[in-house]
Parts: C-alpha cells; structure tokens; sequence
C-alpha cells in the first residue's frame, strides 16, 4: 500500500515540477534568448529525478531479472543503443548547445533531418528499453512520465526557436517530423 501512495506521489508532484521547471525555462528564452545556469541545472534536475523515480515504478534489483526472456535482448538493444544514439547527437551538436546554454545557426542536418527532437527520442528508447527489462504496468507509467517531460520540453523549446528563427524554423517544422520520421507523423 505504501508503495502504491509513493507510486501515486512521484506521478503527480513529477509532473507538476515539470510544469515549474518549464514555465521557468520559457521565461529564461524570452529574457536572455537561452537559458541560465540555474535553468539548465532545472532541466537536467528534473531528468535525473525522473530517471531516479525507476526504483519507484520497477523493481530493478537484477536478480528479478529474466535474462532467458527475448524482451531482455531487446531492453538491452534499446538502452545501449538510444544512450549511444543520445551522446553522439549531443556531442555532435556540443553541450552548452545542447542544454540550451549557446543558441547558434538553426541546424536542420544529420539526425534533425529526421527528427527535430532526436536527443529526447534516443533517451526515450533508452527509458522504454530500461522499464522492459522489468515489464509491469507501473514501468509503462514512468515512462508515460518521460513522455509528459518530454512534451513539455518539445513545446517550450518550439516557442523559443519560433521565435529566434522565425520562418526558417516554421519551414523546417513543416519538413521535419517533430519526434520520428514515419509516413503521416509530421
């Protein structure tokens, strides 16, 4: 029962921090055109307390793993390879970029053709593949938590680079799916 009111807890006040974070977040754009450091410590905060929060929604001791199950080739497919996916993105984009901290040239090339959010996609593969390796439905909602994250991330950096870039940026939302390149998702 306990466990179920922490589960329930972590739900609603990780969102709503999210909320905080994010509104935050938009005021830093519109003041200073990217984030302080304060800002970005939020961001990275919020990820970390989500990505803390498994040991809420999964039972991640390893011995309640099953290794002889296909799921658990697949969950180690999707962590290893988003985290590698994620850190070459983000390297290859720079991380005071990144994290929001240096706004350059709009960059539409490499995996932005795909996708304009391909950071926030590979960490999403990366949390999907991490709650298979213990499937239960309270793993399905800490990552329905990531995806509300994510969301409010996606809209609050759409408003700043609508407003940096101007049609540049509308063009390239209307060539460019907002999270994966799959026909009819734009």
């Amino acid at each position: 029962m306990i466990k179920l009111m922490t589960m329930a807890l972590v739900a609603v006040l990780l969102p709503v921090f999210g909320a905080f974070v994010f509104r935050r977040l938009s005021r830093d754009y519109v003041r200073l055109g990217q984030l302080t450091r304060t800002g970005t410590v939020l961001q990275v905060g919020l990820f970390t307390l989500h990505g803390a929060s498994s040991y809420v929604f999964l039972d991640s001791r390893l011995s309640t793993m099953d290794t002889s199950s296909p799921l658990f080739g697949f969950a180690l497919l999707l962590v290893c390879g988003g985290l590698i996916l994620l850190l070459s993105t983000m390297g290859s984009f720079g991380i005071k970029r990144a994290v929001g901290q240096e706004p350059g040239t709009l960059v539409c090339t490499g995996m932005y053709r795909r996708s304009r959010n391909p950071q926030l996609v590979f960490y999403g593969l990366a949390v999907a593949g991490y709650s298979f390796l213990w499937p239960s439905w309270t793993g399905a909602i800490w990552v329905l938590l990531y995806a509300a994250l994510a969301q409010m991330m996606v809209r609050t950096e759409e408003t700043h680079l609508k407003r940096i870039y101007g049609n540049d940026y509308v063009d390239y939302c209307t060539s460019t799916p907002r999270y994966l390149d799959i026909p009819g998702m734009k």
